[in-house]
């Protein structure tokens, strides 16, 4: 099955691969390529297929945001384009239920986030947790639960989520993941560190934003050497999935957002 699957998903990069490529050809081509207007996929409509897995958005506080203006909130960045494709993306490319269930949005304190094994949240460089959802993440966690941070970049975000990660889990420390790690080989076989861009880096010319240079593949293991809370700092994996459907984002950004998110959901649903 496994090998179905990834031929599955190399038969799409091909075709991906075939499309207009100002995006692949270099890293501007969102200034050259006409208005920007993500486009999400269409889930499956038999919506009555519970699925064993739904993708988590976390809904958290972000008082001080600028993401306030523009989006709402700095929880609704990319949304609801990335949920949509990303979750799309798996069930076509694995010809599985597995993500038929469609995406949620939950706030750290609402009980039905202990029915969820995995949740993600985005711009965790601007959250402002009160100390009761970082007691409800907590319990979240310690009760086999599973956080993917993404999308912060540059120095000032790193240690404000790393500050929020300690509101969480203050006797545990964030550290870069080897490569040797089971996350990076939970699915598909990662053998290194990519900065998946976001937009904004891209219509600079650049694969980074604010000064984040370096990308990392960062975690938080419980005692026991589980992980309970993975990373991706200088990397924006949801912007990937949300411009998936345009040609100008780079098809190899992609793949690695992809290949990342399934490792991810098939480690939290599996240790």
């Amino acid at each position: 099955m496994r090998q179905i699957v990834t031929a599955l998903l190399l038969v799409f990069l091909v075709l991906l691969a075939l499309l207009p490529s100002v995006g692949q050809q270099h890293l501007s081509g969102f200034e050259d390529g006409g208005p920007i207007s993500s486009r999400p996929a269409q889930l499956p409509a038999n919506t009555k297929i519970t699925g064993e897995f739904r993708f988590v958005r976390i809904m958290y506080p972000s008082p001080h945001s600028p993401y306030n203006q523009w989006f709402g909130a700095a929880w609704k960045v990319d949304y609801p384009e990335a949920d949509v494709n990303f979750t799309e993306g798996i069930h076509s490319w694995a010809s599985t239920n597995l993500l038929l269930a469609q995406p949620v949005q939950v706030r750290p304190t609402d009980q039905r986030l202990f029915d969820y094994p995995f949740a993600y949240i985005v711009e965790p460089g601007h959250m402002e947790l009160t100390d009761e959802d970082a007691a409800a993440l907590r319990e979240y966690l310690m009760r086999g639960g599973f956080l993917f941070l993404d999308d912060f970049h540059g120095e000032f975000e790193w240690q404000h989520a790393r500050g929020e990660i300690k509101k969480i889990l203050p006797e545990y420390e964030i550290k870069d993941l080897p490569l040797t790690h089971p996350i990076f080989h939970s699915y598909f076989d990662v053998d290194q560190v990519v900065q998946v861009p976001g937009v904004a880096a891209l219509i600079h010319g650049v694969t980074y934003e604010k000064g984040g240079v370096t990308p990392h593949y960062m975690g938080v293991e419980n005692k026991d050497g589980r992980l309970m809370v993975f990373l991706t700092r200088n990397c924006d994996l949801g912007d990937a999935w949300e411009w998936i459907n345009d040609p100008r984002y780079p098809a190899r950004f992609g793949l690695m957002a992809y290949k990342i998110g399934m490792n991810v959901v098939v480690y939290a649903m599996s240790h």
